[in-house]
């Protein structure tokens, strides 16, 4: 790093700073604080790269102002280094001190030659780190596409049909199970094109009601239906000269399905109790996690539609398909997070990256995010670490091996404990699926006859949904 270094020396025994002062203001420029109020200020002056702090700055003798100041710089500017000095024999500060976030610790009094020592190597851990934090930003970067973030061969693979359908007029259909970013990978096709300056306007099917989708899509007139007090335009003429992106196309309705097969044939539509045809100049990016080909062999979806839309398909591929990606998404949420929340940039501990590597993931990318928000959240200390990690991740909601179940002393009846236990696995499941049973047993793997057996066996049939 080149330019000069910068210490912040805050002690308030006058002579101690000074013969400190002396011994490295050589080498480096050093501010110096002999308060609480005098070190908070110096902070908020300038950035230190290191502050040397004595943790007895009260009068009466305690540490409590000088774990202040600790915390304060910790929280302000989390990649300064903090060298402790002290008065106080007791190992329990020390400790406390490391555990609170200083690089080193010294009991007065000390040698000013070793100190100098530490505060040189301090600084290149410092330099070292900070040019790690620039390279993992710059891999976070060049593995990025629009907020898609991945190295692996399976994300190359979608960055790469990106590119190459993004200038096309032609129908992309995404497809990927939930979380896996498809509506990221449609703003990027839409930016990487030429339409970049219009319109995206993106249509979650799935979360409109069946009886507005038509209206949200296409618009209506006045007096179209009762609560038509005015003309309103659809997602259609709002996306016009732009990309619309229609995610969950397999939950539209059949009458719909007919609609926007004429909308992607003709370029023409009707709005809702309208007569007046109108044009319109779209893309159209269209995304499922569902198999469309099923939905067509059951009726549910028109064939001539998806042959449509089914013209430049692109596969998302799911997180544990890609788990050498982990890291690197990993790191980038924490990034975001920290620096949304504000709080100083948190480390992650080996172990939480192992947990991260080893679970499912079966909500994707999302579910990874919700994680990291979550430990980040959680953690008061500088690094992410397992308690911080939700129990079905870290293991603490689980048997750890042979031994781990405590039995009673007494003994215990095994046919009371199975049924207790199928009991809260199948309440789980149908508080999961918001009480409807067909959702439930999917998550399960059971069969319809099995969970009609098991709510019946359970009591729980009257509290589910008619859906179910």
């Amino acid at each position: 790093m080149t330019g000069p270094r910068h210490i912040l020396l805050v002690e308030d025994d006058q002579q101690l700073r000074e013969q400190v002062y002396f011994a490295l203001k050589q080498e480096y420029e050093v501010a110096q604080a002999g308060s609480l109020d005098a070190a908070l200020g110096q902070l908020t002056q300038g950035r230190s790269d290191i502050v040397l702090l004595d943790l007895q700055l009260s009068t009466n003798g305690t540490v409590d102002e000088g774990f202040s100041v600790l915390r304060e710089v910790k929280r302000q500017v989390s990649d300064t280094v903090v060298i402790v000095m002290t008065g106080d024999p007791h190992y329990e500060t020390r400790l406390r001190a490391i555990e609170e976030g200083a690089y080193d610790c010294f009991t007065k009094p000390f040698d000013l030659r070793e100190l100098k020592l530490v505060v040189a190597r301090s600084l290149e851990r410092l330099d070292l780190e900070r040019e790690n934090r620039r390279l993992r930003s710059e891999v976070i970067r060049s593995a990025s596409f629009q907020r898609l973030i991945g190295c692996s061969s399976a994300m190359t693979r979608v960055f790469d049909m990106i590119r190459r359908v993004a200038d096309s007029p032609a129908t992309v259909l995404l497809q990927g199970e939930s979380g896996t970013g498809k509506e990221l990978a449609a703003r990027a096709i839409h930016y990487q094109s030429a339409r970049r300056d219009a319109p995206f306007i993106p249509v979650h099917c799935s979360a409109l009601p069946e009886t507005l989708i038509e209206t949200e899509l296409f618009g209506h007139e006045k007096g179209a239906f009762t609560g038509a007090v005015a003309a309103r335009e659809g997602r259609f003429e709002m996306a016009h000269g732009g990309t619309l992106f229609l995610d969950e196309v397999g939950t539209l309705n059949l009458n719909v399905q007919t609609k926007l097969l004429r909308v992607l044939e003709e370029r023409q539509f009707e709005r809702v109790g309208g007569r007046k045809t109108l044009n319109v100049d779209v893309r159209l990016i269209a995304a499922t996690n569902e198999v469309l080909e099923t939905l067509v062999s059951s009726g549910r979806f028109r064939d001539d539609l998806f042959f449509r839309l089914n013209v430049l398909p692109i596969r998302l591929p799911p997180l544990r398909e890609r788990k050498e990606d982990i890291p690197l998404l990993a790191s980038f949420f924490v990034h975001s997070y920290c620096e949304q929340c504000k709080l100083p940039l948190k480390k992650t501990a080996p172990e939480v990256m192992q947990l991260l590597m080893e679970h499912v993931w079966k909500g994707n990318v999302r579910e990874l995010e919700n994680v990291i928000q979550r430990a980040i959240l959680m953690a008061d200390g500088d690094t992410l670490l397992p308690e911080h990690l939700p129990a079905q991740i870290s293991g603490s909601n689980r048997p750890n091996g042979p031994g781990h179940v405590s039995i009673p002393p007494d003994g215990l009846k095994m046919d009371e404990e199975m049924a207790r236990f199928e009991h809260e696995l199948l309440q789980s499941a149908l508080l999961q699926a918001g009480g409807v049973k067909t959702k439930a047993a999917k998550l399960l793997g059971l069969s319809k006859e099995q969970m009609k057996y098991l709510c019946r066996k359970h009591g729980v049939e009257r509290k589910l949904s008619p859906e179910g």
